[in-house]
């Protein structure tokens, strides 16, 4: 008897004898091991899947992004601005499949930051230069 663990993809099996007969019998034990998922991955660049990737809040404003967008690139014939959206929109739709919430915190960050001119979290140039020499190994 043989078990596949599809998390992991190993087999495993076990072979004993039998104290009553001396004999070998087989048993198969299925093991799961704590395997971490790989994140999603993005959405294919067309409009039908960053739209299915999206959360229901986000759909509207896809949505109306993308038919002012396709009205403009109707009327200039440049495809430019919608290549530019599908990109947004697909990075977007990315990050709310790794961490949902994320976009609406990042607009509700951006907000605060227009609002106030300050950036209460952010650090100074020199941490930002230290912190840089120290993943490039500087």
């Amino acid at each position: 008897m043989e078990c596949v663990e599809p998390a992991v993809g190993v087999a495993m099996t076990a072979s004993v004898e039998s104290a009553a007969a001396g004999e070998p019998r087989e048993y198969a034990a299925c093991m799961t091991a704590a395997v971490p998922l790989p994140p999603p991955a993005p959405a294919p660049s067309d409009p039908q899947s960053i739209r299915q990737q999206l959360p229901p809040v986000l759909v509207a404003t896809f949505d109306a992004e993308w038919a002012l967008v396709l009205d403009q690139a109707k009327a200039s014939k440049e495809l430019a601005g919608l290549y530019n959206l599908l990109n947004k929109w697909r990075h977007i739709a990315h990050m709310e499949q790794r961490d949902p919430g994320s976009y609406s915190r990042l607009l509700d960050k951006a907000e605060e930051i227009l609002r106030t001119g300050r950036n209460e979290n952010a650090g100074s140039i020199d941490e930002l230069r230290a912190s840089i020499a120290a993943r490039i190994g500087k």
